[in-house]
């Protein structure tokens, strides 16, 4: 969605409130489609005293496997974002300001990038998450499995037979 800020940018106190719905379906987190549910998307940019600042809450089911057991896993995930926006930068970039020459700004791209780099990097069904046995593939969330907690390192195999 592409927002026409020119009224927001040359009235001082102005505010334009936006509400739209994005598909993120087709994005691939690790071998995984991730975005279930269209992301619902709320906002409203603000002129204050000559500064234009944008914000706006996402809402959005997230379904993935647990990274420690695999077991599938969809919560319902919020996050709000904010950003100032200026109609040109001077001399450098600068990450702090969103340059919208033309008073417009292509939501959508924002709202992307934002969620995609405020997802959590390890990804877990809850935070005891035990795992799965790496020898038996037991989840042992479910109870402990009954492999040995002892294990010698092959090539130290012989030095066991000194000690006997």
């Amino acid at each position: 969605m592409i927002l026409n800020l020119k009224s927001v940018f040359l009235e001082e106190n102005s505010k334009k409130d936006f509400e739209c719905s994005l598909s993120m379906s087709d994005i691939d987190i690790g071998g995984v489609f991730p975005f279930v549910s269209p992301v619902m998307v709320k906002g409203e940019a603000v002129n204050k005293a000559g500064l234009v600042d944008i914000y706006f809450d996402v809402t959005f089911t997230y379904n993935r496997p647990c990274d420690r057991c695999y077991k599938e896993v969809s919560r319902v995930l919020n996050y709000q974002f904010s950003h100032r926006l200026v109609v040109s930068l001077e001399g450098d970039d600068n990450d702090d300001y969103i340059e919208t020459p033309d008073f417009t700004l292509d939501v959508d791209e924002l709202i992307r990038s934002d969620i995609i780099l405020n997802l959590p990097v390890k990804y877990l069904c809850n935070e005891d998450c035990r795992g799965i046995c790496p020898k038996c593939g037991k989840d042992l969330n479910t109870g402990d499995c009954n492999c040995s907690d002892k294990e010698i390192d092959p090539r130290l195999e012989a030095l066991k037979e000194l000690l006997k």
